[in-house]
């Protein structure tokens, strides 16, 4: 898991990004190779307030802005771990957030429609993507609940907010053997669920132990 890429070793940034990679994803259990390549890749420094870019790589949430989060690195691992992406996927994201997230999905499926409830978090994010060379993701203003129903069905959906339960119209909008990466629970602690879809009926999975902020909408908080 080491590099001796010199422009690595010379980048701090790029240095506390193999760090966040192989003590906070790698050595707790993350192994999936497109993940941790996509992680070593996406400038996460990139995506946070500027007062807070020294924490960027920390293992924890960062603050970005209309009392949301960019989620703890290993959070968004086991999410993307779960969804084994293959690059071939359409995959929903409800959330956008900073953006953060949404470049990784970028790295690891083929497309990406993102939703994000606050304009300013869906225009910064947006911008910043466009900015990295990002092609393959739309980002749309809206009620993540309601998913977007005219670009389903999805091979993967990942939600970055915690919802009471699995929102039907999200699992309505999944593919058959799709997969959904979800936070259910009450406000306070949720477990972080992977929802298959079998059968037009799901089959839930825990992963972890986790909190997020609440899922704001129809079908949410």
């Amino acid at each position: 898991m080491k590099t001796d890429d010199p422009a690595q070793q010379s980048n701090p940034f790029a240095q506390k990004r193999e760090l966040m990679v192989q003590s906070q994803l790698w050595e707790r259990g993350i192994y999936d190779q497109r993940v941790l390549d996509a992680m070593r890749r996406v400038p996460r420094h990139k995506f946070v307030l500027l007062e807070y870019e020294t924490q960027a790589y920390e293992d924890h949430p960062v603050p970005i802005g209309e009392g949301q989060t960019i989620s703890q690195p290993f959070i968004i691992a086991v999410s993307l771990q779960a969804l084994a992406l293959q690059r071939t996927e359409c995959v929903l994201e409800v959330g956008t957030g900073s953006g953060y997230q949404t470049a990784l999905l970028a790295e690891t499926a083929h497309y990406v429609y993102s939703i994000e409830r606050h304009v300013s978090l869906a225009r910064h994010a947006e911008a910043i993507l466009t900015d990295l060379g990002f092609h393959n993701i739309k980002v749309a203003v809206g009620d993540g609940t309601q998913g977007l129903v005219e670009q389903a069905p999805f091979d993967a959906i990942v939600v970055s907010a915690a919802a009471p339960s699995v929102p039907k119209s999200l699992f309505d909008q999944l593919s058959e053997n799709g997969r959904m990466v979800i936070p259910v629970g009450p406000p306070y602690a949720q477990e972080l669920q992977l929802v298959r879809k079998q059968n037009h009926q799901p089959i839930i999975e825990v992963l972890e132990g986790c909190r997020f902020v609440p899922l704001i909408g129809q079908e949410g908080y």
